[in-house]
């Protein structure tokens, strides 16, 4: 399964910069990650950019009102994506600064929240990315997961 992750903008924060690139490179063994970056703005513009580049894949949005799961969860999920014949893709959309319109939370797969705190899309990369390093490990019983 292949595992995209849609941002708009980039990074410009240092620990922002330092944890993706330490969580792509740690993931880099576990699977297929790919980090695209997308040209921030508005919602709308953001939101229409994203479900155009996402066309067709099982699309999770990151969005403080989405349902919570535990990393065992995340972990069963992905699980079952795999299991899941006709999922290849899976991407990840974390919107603009002002977060995504209704229309793109009604076209997503599913709507998942990091935390019920708002959090600023750098952090929320890295937060999504080291999520992803601890489902991947745990699933396969390695002992970053404690």
């Amino acid at each position: 399964m292949h595992v995209r992750l849609f941002v708009a903008g980039k990074p410009s924060l240092a620990y922002a910069k330092t944890g993706v690139a330490e969580y792509l490179k740690r993931l880099s063994r576990y699977g297929n990650f790919e980090l695209i970056h997308l040209k921030a703005g508005s919602s709308e513009k953001v939101s229409a950019d994203l479900l155009e580049r996402s066309k067709g894949h099982h699309r999770i949005a990151l969005d403080e009102r989405g349902k919570a799961f535990t990393t065992e969860q995340w972990a069963q999920t992905f699980e079952t994506l795999e299991m899941n014949g006709e999922v290849k893709n899976v991407s990840f959309l974390i919107g603009a600064s002002d977060g995504h319109t209704e229309e793109l939370r009604r076209q997503a797969d599913a709507i998942w929240q990091l935390s019920s705190l708002t959090l600023q899309h750098e952090l929320a990369l890295v937060v999504l990315l080291e999520q992803l390093y601890r489902v991947a490990t745990y699933r396969r019983g390695e002992p970053y997961h404690r």
